[in-house]
C-alpha cells in the first residue's frame, strides 16, 4: 500500500476542519430556531424600525421593526433546510440511476446520458426560476426545482465511479458467485463510492444555498413572512445607504455557508483522493 503524503494530508485535514467549523457556525443557529429565537422572526413593529443593535435588538431591527438577529437565524433554517432537502432528493434519485446505468450499460445507459446531457446544456439556477414561475413560488416547489437538477449531478458522478468499480477484482468475484447486478452494485459498488458521493453532496449543498437564495431574491423561493437569507438581500437593497448592514449580514451569512461547504468538499476529496490534485495537474 502507497504511503499518503504528509503535505496531503495537512492541506486536507486544514480545508476539512475549516469548512466543518464554517458549516458548523452556519448550522447550528438554523437547528437552534427551530426551538428559539430571541423574538418571533415574523413580528413587525414599526416603530421599532431601523433600530441599532442594543440589548433588546443585539443586531437591531429592518425597515419593518423586526429583529435581525431572529431574522438570520430563521433564515438559516428555511435556506439550508430547502439546500438539504434538494441533495436528499438529487441523491435518492441520482445514485440509484447512476448505479443502475454503469450496471446495465448499452442502451439504457446511453438514454440516461443524453438525458443528463440535455439537462446540462442550460444554466441550472435559470431552469430552476423558470419551473418555479411555472409552478408557482414557495418553498417546496424551490426543493423540487433545485432537487432536480442535482439529479443529473449524482448520476453522472456515481455513474463514473461506479464503471472503474465494475472492472475490480472484487466485483468479478461477485459476478462468478452468482449475485445480481443490482446486489453487486448495493453490496460493493455502493459502499466504495460513499467518499466520491459525500464530497459531491457537499458540492452540491453548496450550490443549493447559492439557488435558493436566488431564488427567494426574486421571490419565487421562501415567500413571507417567513425569513430567507436571499428575500431580506432583496428587502435591504434599497436601505443600503441607510442601514448597509441589513444587506451585509445576510449576504455574509450566504457567503460563510458556501464558503464552508466548499472547503469540506475539497478537504474530503484530498482525505479520500489525495494524489487526485497531482493527476489533475
Amino acid at each position: 500500500m502507497n504511503a499518503i503524503p504528509l503535505a496531503y494530508l495537512r492541506r486536507s485535514s486544514w480545508a476539512l476542519y475549516l469548512g466543518l467549523a464554517l458549516c458548523a457556525l452556519s448550522l447550528l443557529p438554523g437547528l437552534v430556531a427551530l426551538f428559539w429565537t430571541p423574538w418571533d422572526p415574523e413580528r413587525i413593529a414599526v416603530v421599532e424600525r431601523l433600530q441599532p443593535a442594543s440589548s433588546a435588538h443585539w443586531l437591531g431591527t429592518d425597515h419593518l421593526g423586526r429583529d435581525l438577529l431572529s431574522m438570520l437565524m430563521a433564515g438559516a433554517r428555511s435556506t439550508l433546510g430547502i439546500a438539504f432537502a434538494a441533495v436528499v432528493i438529487g441523491l435518492l434519485i441520482g445514485v440509484p440511476l447512476g448505479l443502475w446505468s454503469a450496471a446495465r450499460r448499452g442502451w439504457v445507459d446511453e438514454l440516461l446520458m443524453r438525458a443528463n446531457d440535455i439537462l446540462f446544456a442550460f444554466p441550472a439556477l435559470l431552469l430552476a426560476i423558470l419551473l418555479t414561475a411555472a409552478l408557482g413560488p414557495g418553498a417546496m416547489n424551490a426543493i423540487l426545482a433545485i432537487g432536480l437538477f442535482s439529479v443529473p449531478v449524482f448520476a453522472r458522478v456515481t455513474r463514473a465511479g461506479a464503471l472503474q468499480l465494475w472492472l475490480r477484482d472484487f466485483v468479478l468475484a461477485a459476478r462468478l458467485a452468482g449475485k445480481s447486478h443490482w446486489r453487486i452494485s448495493f453490496e460493493h459498488i455502493l459502499p466504495n463510492l460513499a467518499g466520491l458521493i459525500a464530497v459531491q453532496a457537499s458540492l452540491q449543498m453548496s450550490l443549493g444555498v447559492l439557488a435558493e437564495s436566488g431564488l427567494s431574491y426574486v421571490g419565487l423561493g421562501t415567500q413571507p413572512p417567513a425569513p430567507s437569507w436571499g428575500r431580506m438581500l432583496n428587502e435591504a437593497q434599497t436601505l443600503t445607504a441607510v442601514a448597509p448592514h441589513l444587506a451585509l449580514l445576510p449576504g455574509l451569512c450566504i457567503a460563510l455557508a458556501v464558503l464552508g461547504l466548499n472547503l469540506t468538499g475539497e478537504g474530503l476529496r484530498e482525505r479520500f483522493d489525495p494524489r487526485g490534485e497531482g493527476r489533475s495537474r
